[in-house]
Order: structure tokens, then sequence, then C-alpha cells
């Protein structure tokens, strides 16, 4: 395939993203530092929305705001200019609504899993019967149902980031923002965990925002993807996923061996590598 048919084949992801109102809205995003008599511009007119369904791979190279944009969206950071909006409302600081998972689990050491789990709904005031419930609910839903009553130290890279996961659905949030989650696993936990997280989703169907330096893991996750290129931090390519596939069953192996995956993946890298010339 040509490039230029692949270019075809990208449908605007853009598009994709814009209507109704129960999704997620960024308008006019500007991040600067000031110090001084000196100013850094991070972010400069990011404007993108997602829908209620997507999982939104966005790769860049470092420095060009992919972390100081989820830290906005997930109200940690007040941005210079412009506006986040949930469901039509502004969205201002950290709250129910935005999950986030980091590279490292940060399980509390001294609660067993579905404590930890049992957490944020406890700081909810929701009654203890009900956080049982969700807990030993999530805790099914990655995996996890045998590791309810153990300690963080009893588990696995893997299975402390599936407890994260689990930790940050219990409180069912509209949006799920993941930072690297999987970069300091190594690679065959790491090709377990995205297909957890990809079973995850296609269950849930939440909202998920998802930073990596992985192209091949954000061709194999991301219904979208999203690129962004630095000087100051700007979207210059987002589109659908032709590769993605909705069903339970897929082989990464094969998607891995397509021309299409190959072709795709070239692509991607060429649009980061631009961002170094």
């Amino acid at each position: 395939m040509a490039m230029h048919s692949l270019h075809h084949q990208l449908e605007s992801g853009a598009e994709h993203g814009a209507e109704g109102r129960n999704g997620i809205s960024l308008e006019g995003i500007d991040l600067t530092y000031s110090q001084g008599s000196s100013s850094l511009e991070v972010l400069k007119g990011i404007d993108l929305r997602l829908q209620p369904d997507e999982f939104v791979c966005v790769l860049g190279p470092s420095g060009c705001g992919k972390s100081s944009l989820l830290h906005i969206i997930a109200g940690y950071l007040p941005p210079t200019g412009g506006t986040v909006r949930i469901s039509g409302k502004a969205h201002t600081e950290p709250d129910a609504q935005v999950g986030v998972v980091f590279q490292h689990a940060n399980l509390f050491p001294w609660l067993t899993i579905a404590g930890n789990i049992e957490f944020g709904l406890k700081m909810a005031k929701l009654p203890r019967t009900e956080r049982r419930k969700r807990a030993a609910t999530y805790l099914e839903l990655v995996g996890l149902a045998q590791a309810g009553a153990l300690l963080p130290h009893q588990l696995s890279g893997g299975m402390k980031q599936r407890a994260a996961i689990a930790r940050t659905l219990a409180t069912d949030p509209s949006i799920v923002l993941m930072d690297e989650p999987f970069s300091a696993l190594d690679a065959l936990t790491r090709e377990s965990m995205q297909l957890h997280l990809r079973s995850i989703w296609l269950k849930t169907r939440k909202c998920v925002f998802f930073i990596t330096h992985d192209v091949d893991e954000a061709l194999l996750l991301g219904r979208r993807i999203l690129i962004m290129q630095p000087g100051p931090g700007r979207i210059v390519q987002d589109f659908v996923n032709p590769l993605f596939q909705e069903t339970e069953e897929v082989s990464f192996n094969r998607i891995r061996s397509e021309r299409e995956f190959i072709e795709l993946r070239s692509f991607l890298i060429s649009q980061i590598a631009q961002a170094h010339a």
C-alpha cells in the first residue's frame, strides 16, 4: 500500500469524537510556565473531543506535553488558557468523574487488595456492604477474584497494576486516564496486561485516555490514535485506528504480521521523528 493511500484510510478521529455533549471536551487548552522574565510554552491551542466509550492512545516524543495534558484533564494542573468540560460542565479540580492509573500501582502496602479497591469508596461514604460488593465485582473483572485478601507485596507487578485498574474503575469514573501504566513491566507481562486491559475495556466501555511511548502498543490497543509534537505541545495527527477490532478474541501476533500494521507503524514513527528533525 502506497503511503498516499494510507493517508486516505486514516479517518479523522476529531470528526469521530465531535458529536454529543456526554463526553469530554478540551477547548483552546494552553499551558505556559513562567519564571521571572522567561516563560516556557508547554501546550498551545489543544482542541479535543472524547466520546464516552472511546479508547484513545496518545503518542509523542518526551517533552511534547502528553503528561501535562493528562494532568490538566485530571484536574491536577490548571491550564493557562482554555476549558475542560465533562458532560458539558467545566472540570477544574480532581473528582470521582476522572480516574487515573499511573506507571506504578501506588497501592497502600498496609491494606489488602480488596481494602485498596474499597478505599475510594469508603472516602465517598458508601456503605460497607456496597463497598465489598463492588470490590468483589472489580476483582473478578481484572482476574484477581482470589487475591482480595492478599497484601500488595504478595502480588507480581502485573497483578498490582490490575489491582490499580480495579481500584480506579470501582469509583465508576466517566474517563480513565492512564500514563504509561505498563512501561515498568517486562515484555511478556506487558503484553499480558495489554490483553487484560483490552478485555476490560470491551466489558466496561469506559472512555480511556492512554499515554504511551510505544507505537506497537498504540496500534494494538487504541481505537483512536493521537500524535503530539513539542514546541509548543500540540496534536498533529488524530485518526481512527483501522486495525482496531471489537472482538474479544484477538491475536496480537497476527496483527503484527499484517502489512497494514507494518506500514502504519512506519507512518507513526515518521510522524514522531519529525519532532526531532
